[in-house]
């Protein structure tokens, strides 16, 4: 139920339009006395189908990065579509702006 769990919640911060926080690993958060004495556990979220409305683009891309990132996906497990969510959330997490709309 952890995997239903962190999909609502961030469910929730998509629909606030709110950044992702990007995963970290168990080690980054271990030695923080909050966590003393937690279990630890990873699960897979795939972004891509949190939003229950899903919107059909259409983006240009060099074939060889498209192929590339076919290629990756196909490693990672996921689809494309679920890869470049990922990918552009992470990306957002990481480089918030500074204000609404910028």
């Amino acid at each position: 139920m952890a995997q239903e769990a962190a999909e609502c919640h961030i469910e929730g911060i998509l629909i606030d339009a709110e950044p992702v926080p990007v995963p970290s690993s168990i080690e980054k958060h271990r030695n923080n006395p909050d966590y003393k004495g937690c279990i630890w556990a990873l699960i897979d979220i795939d972004l891509s189908k949190l939003s229950p409305k899903s919107k059909r683009v259409n983006i240009t891309l060099p074939e060889r990065l498209l192929t590339t990132i076919d290629h990756f996906a196909k490693k990672c497990g996921e689809s494309r579509s679920g890869l470049l969510a990922r990918a552009v959330t992470d990306y957002m997490a990481t480089h918030p702006m500074h204000e609404q709309g910028e």
